[in-house]
């Protein structure tokens, strides 16, 4: 075995722990025993490295017990529960809260390794699976592009890492400026092709023959690349503005997908940018073509739906402005800040970098507001609102956030410069950033 799992033995009886023990130490397992199921609880949590075998009747917590514990800890975690003679009620009960399998007592040996075999195999590939998406999340430069602490934004990076692994056509769609070129450069540092090429066609912005040229050939003698498609090959093909393909191309693009096979050689990326009101992108694509791209798919979230991810976004960016221009990144007031949780945001993230960059420049000159940064892009919206009111403490609150957020940077985690110019006792700050999910450690 070239990696011994651990298995936790629970059961109250000394001479059942130790036999179970001594069997699968032979076997090549890293054993540990616990008499009590509160015993065992102080030990097994989420990410345990390994198994658990459990008794069902034991006195205080039982197995029952024990098990729900674990699976609210740890849904994939596998627990074998050992049943005595006749106790099928108690064994159907444990299989529906979520155990892996059950042994009746007197038990085979043989039986006993060979589901324990099965369960460490079972947990070995959750925990590299799970090893491999924190790696992903954390790791990946362009992942850590996709900022915000929203839940369509939580959801957003699952969805990049779960279709990142997979190896199917995608379509990404979503209101424009939503960064969907961004996740789809996402999509290809997370998965298998990482190292193989890139290659990005806008199919907007060539004429019809000079895009069916670039996207299939033929080159001539004199062109300096390949097709895109053959560009690609092994790699990620990125179409933007796919609608601007005709019928033909989109014929053609099919065709280019079905002779591929599963898995595709080359895997196709496509970007829908539909401006029209009422539009979609299964209402411009081939019926046959919007079903093989839409098999895996991403609809990008707009960025009113994003609430307090508004104003982490725009510090970061007035920040990064600032340091371009080589002066202070402006103070938000909490009027401000409600105004920039209220806008509407119709050009979404691409909007919110334009105001950012010209907040910053009003700042340096000493004039202006967001709130007339805002007016000025929409001057018919009086005043500047969504459709959805929030409540008053949400807006609190994620001013609160920004400002202590704000605070950390600028002092790089002094938590007694924040007490101070924030006049606030340690207790409340430190009761504060647990809230608001700030760690000291982000800033240092």
């Amino acid at each position: 075995m070239a990696q011994a799992m651990k298995i936790a033995i629970v059961d109250d009886e000394q001479d059942m722990r130790q036999s179970i023990s001594q069997w699968l130490a032979l076997s090549g397992y890293d054993t540990e025993t616990f008499a009590s199921a509160e015993d065992a609880l102080k030990v097994l949590g989420p990410d345990y490295p390994g198994i658990v075998i459990s008794d069902i009747k034991m006195p205080g917590m039982d197995g029952i017990q024990l098990l729900k514990k674990l699976m609210g800890a740890d849904s994939t975690l596998p627990v074998i529960m050992i049943t005595g003679h006749g106790d099928v009620p108690m064994a159907v009960e444990a299989m529906r809260v979520g155990a892996f399998d059950f042994l009746e007592k007197p038990f085979n040996p043989d039986k006993m390794s060979e589901l324990a075999k099965r369960a460490s195999n079972a947990r070995r590939l959750t925990l590299d699976n799970r090893a491999l998406r924190r790696e992903l999340s954390g790791g990946t430069q362009i992942m850590n592009k996709l900022i915000g602490a929203s839940p369509v934004m939580e959801r957003l990076r699952e969805d990049i890492l779960d279709l990142g692994q997979a190896d199917g056509h995608v379509l990404i769609d979503g209101e424009t400026g939503t960064g969907k070129t961004l996740v789809a450069h996402a999509l290809h540092a997370v998965g298998s092709r990482a190292g193989k090429k890139f290659v990005l066609v806008s199919c907007a912005a060539l004429e019809e023959d000079a895009l069916a040229k670039r996207l299939f050939g033929p080159m001539m003698p004199e062109d300096a690349q390949l097709p895109a498609i053959e560009e690609a090959r092994g790699g990620t093909l990125v179409l933007e503005d796919v609608e601007a393909l005709n019928d033909t191309l989109q014929a053609k693009l099919l065709s280019v997908m079905n002779e591929q096979g599963t898995p595709a050689e080359t895997r196709i990326v496509a970007i829908s940018n539909l401006q029209e009101a009422g539009k979609t992108s299964e209402d411009v694509l081939r019926p046959d073509l919007f079903y093989r791209l839409a098999a895996l798919r991403i609809t990008m979230p707009p960025l009113r739906q994003r609430g307090e991810d508004i104003l982490t976004l725009f510090t970061r960016l007035s920040e990064q402005f600032a340091e371009e221009y080589g002066c202070d990144a402006p103070q938000v007031s909490a009027q401000e800040a409600a105004q920039l949780l209220q806008a509407p945001w119709p050009g979404n993230v691409r909007q919110l970098i334009n105001i950012a960059e010209r907040a910053v420049l009003q700042s340096r000159r000493g004039s202006g507001t967001i709130a007339s940064l805002l007016m000025s892009d929409h001057e018919e919206m009086q005043p500047v609102m969504t459709t959805e009111g929030k409540p008053l403490k949400e807006y609190v609150e994620a001013f609160e956030r920004m400002l202590i957020d704000n605070t950390m940077r600028r002092h790089k985690g002094s938590i007694a410069s924040v007490m101070d110019e924030l006049c606030l006792p340690r207790r409340t700050l430190n009761e504060k950033m647990a809230k608001y999910g700030l760690q000291r450690s982000d800033y240092l």
